[in-house]
């Protein structure tokens, strides 16, 4: 008499599990080597829609979600610890952040890495609505004594704003916030007067916020001379332990997005505002 077929053996419950959450590569199909050597450490903080942290600190956004997709292509892990932005560009600077983005370029920060340049942008002067004068330059701002000034601790638009805030400290009209949802309570607080910020930056961080929302209709957008365009993209550190073929990888990854427009093409889809096109423009 024909036997009959067995029945196909079964996993054990929880080794199927972790099959199926990718917990045992070893019991699955071998996969193509990864081209990185170690998984990369790139720490972030919340900046509009260019870093998103989401609930139980789920990083997303543009460049994250970016980076991702790379790493995936080639077999790596990309580990992002969130953290201030201060605490940020302090990992940055002594070598425990293989990345340092977004970041717009400047010559301190030219010291510690290489920049890739993604898009192009520039701060402004923002404030709430008020019957204030305008303000046409950051040497008239210095003049100004009457305007209390908040920016956010960590973030670098190069000479002009550093010799900005240096006066502005000495002249104790210089307040600091540790983040752009905190900048912009400040404002609405009339604890401040006016921010110095890129304008998508705090749009991104307000969409995010519901009881922050009303202020976006609200938000009054000064350009002056000293904050000029400038490039924005990402620093790959030359002060972390990263070998030369990290490196090369990373400078690959991020050169292609920039040449490849896929950078532009995201901030474009994420900042449909036609008043932000003031301060972010392709390359």
């Amino acid at each position: 008499m024909p036997t009959s077929p067995k029945p196909a053996r079964r996993l054990p419950t929880r080794i199927a599990g972790l099959l199926l959450a990718g917990l045992l590569p070893a019991l699955a199909p071998a996969a193509a080597p990864a081209k990185c050597s170690r998984v990369l450490e790139v720490p972030v903080a919340p900046i509009g829609m260019a870093v998103t942290v989401g609930e139980g600190e789920r990083v997303g956004g543009i460049y994250p979600d970016l980076l991702r997709s790379a790493a995936a292509r080639d077999g790596c892990w990309i580990n992002f610890p969130v953290v201030p932005r201060a605490r940020q560009e302090m990992m940055f600077e002594t070598g425990q952040a293989d990345l340092l983005l977004p970041a717009r370029r400047s010559a301190r920060r030219d010291k510690l890495g290489q920049f890739v340049p993604m898009i192009q942008s520039r701060a402004m002067l923002v404030s709430l609505p008020s019957e204030r004068a305008g303000v046409h330059s950051l040497a008239e701002l210095l003049k100004r004594s009457e305007l209390r000034v908040v920016v956010v601790r960590g973030y670098d638009y190069d000479a002009a704003y550093q010799a900005a805030l240096k006066t502005l400290e000495v002249q104790g009209r210089l307040l600091w916030a540790p983040n752009p949802i905190s900048l912009a309570r400040m404002l609405e607080g009339a604890i401040a007067d006016l921010a110095i910020i890129t304008p998508t930056v705090l749009n991104g961080s307000l969409r995010g916020d519901p009881k922050l929302q009303p202020l976006l209709a609200r938000l009054r957008y000064e350009a002056v001379d000293e904050l000029a365009w400038g490039d924005s993209g990402v620093y790959i550190s030359s002060r972390a332990e990263l070998g030369a073929d990290d490196r090369a990888l990373l400078r690959e990854w991020l050169q292609k997005m920039g040449r490849s427009g896929a950078a532009w093409r995201e901030f474009q889809r994420h900042y449909p505002d036609e008043r932000l096109s003031e301060s972010l423009r392709p390359r």
